[in-house]
């Protein structure tokens, strides 16, 4: 009986990347709470800009895991920066007020340097998705050859 990572089944890959980016979403959640409750100032909010662009790229990979990996990091940079802009309008520090979900997703108040930081995220994403499949693909080329 073959295993999944011995299959050249489309479906396969594409679940074992679905699998992989749920992972790093989790993680990503995960550093991104540490980060707000351990760390205070400046490396708490642009740190969580960067994470939050990062489970966004994590997200489009779950959702479609064919994706390349600089759209995907596109992608999350202009769900990034639109949510930014969002801030401009009242709606999200409404929202923030009513609900600790929606201060964590949507924010509360603009600021233009947040930008920066999700392209930071939208870079570390692409590079370690990158990295990821450089390796898996080596790895698998070695598995037939061997």
């Amino acid at each position: 009986m073959a295993r999944i990572f011995e299959t050249d089944d489309g479906a396969a890959v594409q679940g074992r990347t679905r699998l992989v980016a749920v992972g790093a979403a989790v993680v990503t959640i995960g550093a991104g709470l540490g980060v707000r409750a351990g760390v205070s100032g400046d490396l708490a909010k642009y740190g969580g800009d960067a994470l939050y662009t990062v489970l966004l790229f994590t997200l489009a990979v779950l959702m479609a895991p064919r994706v390349t990996p600089l759209a995907a990091a596109g992608g999350a940079l202009a769900v990034s920066g639109a949510v930014e802009l969002l801030q401009l309008s009242p709606i999200p520090a409404e929202l923030s007020q009513r609900s600790v979900v929606a201060r964590l997703v949507l924010g509360s108040t603009f600021n233009a340097f947040d930008f920066l930081w999700y392209a930071v995220g939208a870079v570390v994403g692409w590079l370690v998705h990158t990295a990821a499949g450089s390796f898996c693909s080596r790895r698998d080329a070695e598995r037939i050859e061997g």
